[in-house]
């Protein structure tokens, strides 16, 4: 793993160039959560802090997730030179189409620049073998395949993860919170609570805070033996425990955890087991080439009859109905975004 390189405050003089790598489909809100914190730092201070370089593979506009034409400043073969580039990824994660980008990303791999992920953006990063022995993050619904495609990196649940010079983030307005901390390392702390306070950011999250928000903030701390029961759950999706051994593990009779998850979560402890097996099958359907067969298996069924019937039961359709309607959903999204190019590109 690569040892965290923490710059020293306040000895930060020429701008910093960053660049965006927009992906068509790139998430609208990630990137503005990344980019205004840059533009507001020049602001507060009065100075070039920060200037910031717009591209996409061939130098033409973008379509963000919410169809928004997003204009660039150069294309990959004409970038100056970059502090930092930051890939902000399709939403959902595009498995397809990005070669060159990747084989563009994996030639600079011996350059001192930096690289970014945004959201998707670290699945691109991880193909180039950008974040190989290097700790990374990306959105909760793409982590388990970035897990499972991708063992040399150590990919995390937090918000955002810097280490040396790769910098990830799972998106969302968790792009702004990196930026901030890049901002308060490069400068100081408090020109980033000044910015945080400009935007009406009551708090600057930490890259330890996780994206999901864990059952303990559900119901409350005074609950721990709910609270790990959940947890032997989640860490044993494919080899699932008995309601015996759950309530052993714990440390209270069947009875009582029964009554813990009626009381609490209104199910019982074998439906909710049931439903983060499904749930995990679902996120591995739609973000991976793996028969359904393996999926399920990965997930704790012992039969592709079995696993079929508790996916139709539980979401009204099959897996494969799934996995069909996943790949046509990216088809389509990718057929969108050029047309959305083609029409602005006409007019």
């Amino acid at each position: 793993m690569a040892e965290a390189i923490t710059p020293e405050k306040n000895t930060v003089s020429a701008p910093q160039r960053f660049g965006f790598l927009l992906l068509p489909n790139f998430s609208l809100i990630a990137f503005s959560s990344a980019i205004e914190p840059l533009r507001m730092a020049n602001w507060v201070t009065g100075e070039d802090c920060y200037e910031t370089v717009l591209i996409s593979h061939d130098g033409n506009a973008v379509a963000s997730s919410f169809g928004v034409q997003t204009l660039v400043d150069c294309s990959l073969e004409d970038i100056p030179q970059l502090d930092a580039i930051f890939v902000c990824g399709a939403s959902p994660v595009a498995r397809t189409g990005n070669e060159a980008v990747i084989g563009w990303l994996r030639s600079k791999a011996g350059s001192s620049m930096a690289f970014g992920g945004i959201g998707t953006g670290s699945y691109l990063l991880a193909c180039a073998g950008l974040l190989n022995n290097y700790r990374a993050t990306i959105h909760w619904w793409d982590m388990a395949s970035l897990r499972e495609e991708f063992t040399e990196t150590q990919v995390t649940n937090n918000l955002y993860e810097i280490d040396g010079n790769r910098y990830t983030c799972s998106g969302g307005t968790a792009a702004m919170d990196m930026m901030l901390f890049l901002i308060g390392q490069q400068h100081d702390m408090n020109l980033a609570a000044s910015i945080s306070e400009q935007f009406v950011y009551e708090r600057m999250r930490s890259a330890d805070d996780q994206q999901r928000i864990p059952l303990k903030a559900r119901i409350g701390s005074t609950q721990p033996k709910l609270i790990e029961a959940v947890t032997l759950m989640e860490a044993n999706i494919e080899e699932p425990l008995s309601t015996d051994d759950l309530a052993y593990h714990v440390g209270v009779s069947r009875r009582h955890l029964e009554r813990l998850f009626k009381k609490h979560l209104q199910t019982v402890p074998s439906k909710y087991y049931l439903e983060l097996r499904l749930e995990q099958a679902r996120q591995m359907l739609r973000q991976s080439d793996k028969p359904a067969l393996q999926v399920g298996l990965a997930c704790g069924f012992s039969s592709a009859s079995y696993f079929s019937t508790a996916y139709r039961n539980h979401y009204g359709i099959t897996p494969r109905e799934e996995r069909k309607r996943a790949t046509e959903t990216e088809s389509s999204g990718q057929n969108m975004s050029a047309m959305g190019r083609s029409t602005l590109i006409s007019n």
